[in-house]
């Protein structure tokens, strides 16, 4: 009876695959031993089959099932060639006892395979016959509860702030006058009973001026980011006439910087001499509700600030990026109390209340 089996023709077949290049391991040899009949040879019309479910296994890509189809002919007739060669040879002889090999004995083996002129063996073959099979942990993804959320916290968008700047504005009709004025053509003709020609009347421009004053550095900085946007959204992609962007370290004093690494100072009284009734001025700070410490002294400087802007306008506003629950216990709880509902959190709706109170 033939020992040659269905997996002696599979490992035979795997390890062909390695020598010419496939990146085939142990987990790819036994999903093949699990699909295949141990059976050998295999019937007829089982043989195309199982060629077909081997490459759909082991390769995934075309060049690789034009390598597999030009072995598979081979090794299959070598396959069977040793099966009937298996049938047909004789039963083997018993193993003689091992005898121990010494170094006389190795050096008698060595001279008798240089006399007889044997072929030396290709070591490139045997290490690749031989070499260790890579072995694949089997992927196994962790359950993820449903109601698990990323504790992130994302204050405002970009595109939410150029929807946002658009409200604010401040008509006023001193533009061209060239807009068609329907409503006044139409009483022109009911008063005079005829049509008298077109009224037009001046187009609107927006006249809203605002000052951004942003808290920078500090507890500030995983927030640049936004305050960032929120400045050049207002300057280059909003419609309003005059922006005015001025920077501060956790507390406006009598000198704010015009640049964001607060190198060029600029006094508090000349930004304010330009303000009008109509000028809106929204700060941008945290308040001390990132580190959650209420310091006396920044509470005093805001304090001092917000009187110094009532004596100039009225539309003025806060927006703390910290959200509101962070405010308690700290500077911002008592800044939000002398602003009587004025600061707001920095996300789509504080921002949109924000601009709500200083355009009234």
């Amino acid at each position: 009876m033939s020992s040659f089996t269905a997996t002696d023709f599979c490992v035979d077949l795997f390890l062909l695959l390695r020598q010419h290049g496939l990146a085939l391991g142990l987990k790819d040899l036994f999903a093949v031993l699990s699909i295949v009949e141990q059976k050998w040879p295999w019937p007829t019309d089982e043989h195309e089959e199982y060629r077909l479910r081997i490459r759909l296994v082991w390769c995934h890509a075309l060049a690789e099932e034009q390598l597999f189809d030009d072995l598979w002919a081979p090794t299959f007739a070598d396959a069977l060639q040793e099966e009937v060669g298996a049938r047909e040879a004789p039963p083997p002889l018993p193993p003689a006892p091992p005898r121990p090999e010494t170094h006389d004995t190795l050096e008698q083996q060595q001279d008798e395979r240089e006399q007889s002129n044997l072929p030396p063996s290709d070591p490139s073959a045997a290490a690749a016959q031989w070499s260790p099979l890579p072995f694949y942990v089997p992927l196994s993804l962790v359950p993820v509860d449903e109601q698990f959320e990323l504790g992130s916290y994302w204050p405002i968008a970009r595109r939410q702030m150029v929807y946002a700047w658009r409200y604010l504005r401040r008509p006023v009709a001193d533009g061209p006058c060239d807009r068609f004025d329907l409503d006044a053509t139409l009483a022109a003709t009911i008063r005079y009973g005829l049509y008298r020609g077109p009224l037009y009347r001046r187009r609107e421009r927006n006249h809203a001026q605002l000052i951004l004053l942003l808290d920078q550095n500090g507890s500030m900085m995983p927030f640049h980011r936004f305050t960032r946007d929120l400045a050049t959204t207002a300057q280059y992609e909003s419609s309003i006439e005059h922006v005015e962007v001025y920077y501060f370290h956790n507390a406006p004093s009598a000198y704010l910087y015009s640049d964001p690494h607060l190198t060029n100072p600029v006094a508090l009284q000349s930004i304010l001499a330009t303000c009008t009734p109509n000028t809106s001025l929204l700060i941008v700070s945290d308040g001390g509700a990132a580190r959650g410490y209420r310091r006396p002294e920044r509470i005093r400087a805001t304090r001092t600030l917000l009187r110094t802007l009532e004596r100039h306008t009225l539309l003025h506003a806060w927006l703390n990026p910290m959200p509101r629950e962070r405010w308690a216990d700290s500077s911002a709880q008592v800044i939000a109390a002398l602003l009587q509902g004025r600061m707001f959190q920095m996300d789509e709706d504080g921002f949109s209340q924000a601009i709500d109170v200083i355009r009234m």
